[in-house]
């Protein structure tokens, strides 16, 4: 592993690309330059043709444990320098990976917390070692989650159980996240590599692009009319039948064997 804080990979045969929070040390707690080096990465990797699937993991025991709050201690001019500084890479980071068309996998072990837990909840799918944790954390310092957690947990698991954990602080175990719906796959430790392998194998070998639009009906549905998402998923479905992959579909089905997408 580099000294980089975040480390950035890209597979060109099989179009799976990696970005590692890299400081272990400090459960890769992010701080401005770790959230620049995220942007600059997502940048990069958004460019790579033939893009079908990216990971998010940390280094060493954690996934993240939230944000470098060290940096944000002293005077609230400098609390307010170090949050606009990270957020000001990370949320257009974060919008980038939802315009993709790529699938994003977490695979997290250990912590995910504070901004780790929303950069996990921005992902797609989440597969979480039999340990892992997932908790606010910010109830603690006093402020709201960043980086999207009031928008993803919700969607994800209800405003109930949202507001349960950040009023509370609640800890959600990888069993207890799983039952929830906010994690797809719990591994034991010595198998997790496995498990997270093969479930990036079977997104990264399917239909990339519907993927892209299957997510972005999703995200739509919660702020729109039953209407106005009607003919959204119709112009979404149009849009795919000129796709590649929908011929490939169509002609595996018909042929009853197993379809080999493409990402075209």
């Amino acid at each position: 592993m580099t000294n980089l804080p975040v480390t950035p990979g890209f597979n060109e045969q099989t179009g799976v690309a990696t970005l590692t929070f890299n400081r272990p040390e400090v459960l890769n707690a992010i701080d401005v330059p770790m959230a620049q080096a995220f942007h600059q990465a997502v940048n990069d990797l958004a460019r790579k043709p033939g893009l079908r699937c990216v990971v998010l993991t940390g280094a060493g025991r954690a996934f993240m444990a939230g944000g470098d709050v060290a940096s944000m201690s002293g005077s609230t001019v400098q609390a307010r320098e170090a949050v606009n500084g990270m957020l000001d890479a990370l949320i257009p980071a974060i919008l980038k990976l939802r315009a993709i068309d790529a699938p994003v996998i977490a695979g997290v072990k250990g912590a995910a917390a504070g901004a780790g837990l929303s950069l996990a909840l921005m992902a797609d799918l989440i597969v979480a070692e039999e340990n892992a944790r997932f908790l606010i954390a910010y109830n603690g310092i006093g402020t709201v989650p960043d980086c999207g957690g009031t928008w993803f947990l919700p969607h994800k698991i209800g405003s109930a159980r949202a507001t349960e954990m950040m009023v509370l602080g609640r800890t959600l175990s990888a069993i207890e996240a799983k039952q929830l719906g906010l994690v797809a796959e719990v591994s034991p430790e010595e198998t997790f590599d496995e498990v997270l392998a093969a479930t990036v194998n079977r997104v990264a070998n399917g239909p990339t692009r519907a993927f892209g639009a299957f997510r972005r009906l999703v995200d739509d549905a919660h702020g729109s009319p039953l209407d106005v998402h009607l003919e959204a998923e119709r112009q979404a479905f149009l849009k795919a039948t000129e796709t590649a992959d929908f011929a490939e579909g169509v002609s595996a089905f018909l042929a009853k064997r197993p379809a080999a997408f493409s990402g075209r």
